[in-house]
């Protein structure tokens, strides 16, 4: 049977409990660490509302895990940072003595609170949970044994995963993998993500810090994690004139490019490069470009010559030039090219556009003939995003049949449902 679980990420910013603690001691850096130390830390973060440290320690001190695995799996998590053994005690009556520092608590919360919490929070079966942390643990055996400094880490975490229990297990082999840079392949990354996502952790808690051996950069590949990105998300962050609430020009550009948590590194910039080089490489007009730029980003009545994209060329200049400086910075030995376009897709798309020039709003059909060309002169892929960005920044809303020839063609151009659901405006809208 699932049991009811916490809500972590409505406590939490990134790693918390045991495994937050003991990535709090690794990192620090100075005087050596003591008793006293430690306990007055846990307290500390007790205090702060991560009551999960508290019951994390409880979890292990009240399960029957001999002395030396707790030993073992507590000096892999904190990189050896703290032993207590270095101070005359044994690693069971420390443990005591931070559960005597973190007393059980319940935070208060308002009754709005309590039913929001109950209608997200995971249940997720324990046989279930501990059969997938425990294969992603044996599937890493060589990397850890390899890396990790401590004799028999990996049998101590799957005994917490079987033993224990298995969402503490997984916080903790995601805590020794990060002490000790344990290279994870990509599919095992993508793998933890789901498990932390249905746990309900915080997204740092599993990739802050995470070694992964990501695949090369591609700007062709669509299925990245945010709904929106490239040009189409440039004007999402730029629509009308609130962006500077934000921040600086700059601050925005790369709010658009460094957008990667979770993804390969880069792939954001180079999506949005592809796109600004797809454009500038066009033999669309200065004033189409501007036209085209204008209507997605809802500044057409924004036209002032002191204004950031003045000269509509010369801005999307400066959004590739930040995409290529950020590139460089992410993986030197990148280098920038423009995927293939997906041309057998140019009627679909064709089709929607015109369609979508018979909208209501002045703006969307002045803009149309525009977005044709881009459809059939420029990328059928970049067209269809800046179509569904135009409709989104004008409320038009699009539904039954058409919605779903949207979503069949999102799936087509490898987008997953988001891109079109969290972001077109339905019925009401």
């Amino acid at each position: 049977m699932a049991r009811a679980r916490e809500v972590y990420y409505y406590d939490h910013g990134t790693d918390f409990g045991l495994s937050g603690f003991a990535g709090a001691l690794a990192a620090r850096t100075g005087l050596r660490l003591d008793e006293r130390v430690t306990l007055a830390l846990a307290a500390r973060r007790a205090e702060d509302e991560d009551v999960q440290l508290g019951r994390d320690v409880r979890l292990l001190l009240d399960s029957g895990l001999p002395d030396e695995a707790l030993r073992e799996v507590w000096l892999a998590a904190a990189r050896r940072r703290f032993d207590p053994a270095d101070e005359g005690t044994d690693v069971r009556a420390w443990l005591r003595r931070v559960s005597e520092a973190c007393p059980p608590r319940v935070l208060e919360r308002d009754p709005y609170e309590e039913r929001s919490l109950d209608e997200v929070r995971p249940t997720v079966a324990e046989d279930e949970l501990r059969e997938a942390v425990a294969a992603e643990i044996a599937s890493n055996r060589a990397g850890l044994a390899r890396a990790v400094a401590v004799p028999n880490a990996v049998p101590a975490l799957l005994r917490v995963v079987r033993e224990v229990d298995a969402d503490l297990g997984l916080r903790l082999f995601l805590r020794v993998a990060k002490s000790y840079s344990v290279p994870l392949g990509k599919e095992s990354y993508d793998r933890l993500t789901a498990l932390g996502q249905r746990l309900a952790y915080p997204s740092d808690a599993v990739h802050e810090g995470l070694e992964v051996h990501w695949p090369p950069v591609d700007p062709g590949r669509r299925d990245l994690g945010v709904g929106r990105f490239g040009a189409q998300m440039l004007a999402a962050v730029f629509r009308g004139t609130d962006w500077h609430h934000e921040g600086t020009v700059r601050e925005n550009i790369l709010r658009v490019i460094d957008a990667d948590h979770g993804d390969v590194p880069g792939s954001y910039a180079a999506v949005l490069l592809e796109d600004a080089r797809r454009l500038l490489d066009s033999a669309l007009s200065d004033p189409a470009l501007d036209a085209l730029w204008r209507a997605v980003s809802r500044r057409v009545r924004v036209t002032g010559a002191d204004e950031f994209d003045a000269d509509v060329r010369a801005w999307l200049e400066r959004v590739a030039g930040e995409c290529r400086e950020h590139l460089a910075r992410i993986d030197p030995c990148y280098s920038p090219y423009v995927s293939s376009a997906r041309t057998e897709l140019a009627e679909p798309v064709l089709r929607e556009v015109r369609e979508a020039a018979r909208a209501d709003v002045a703006e969307v059909r002045a803009v149309a003939p525009v977005l044709e060309d881009v459809v059939t002169a420029v990328d059928p892929d970049l067209g269809f995003r800046l179509l569904l960005q135009l409709l989104s920044a004008y409320a038009v809303p699009v539904t039954g049949t058409r919605r779903a020839r949207y979503l069949e063609l999102a799936e087509r151009l490898g987008y997953g449902p988001e891109h079109v659901e969290d972001h077109l405006p339905g019925p009401g809208n």
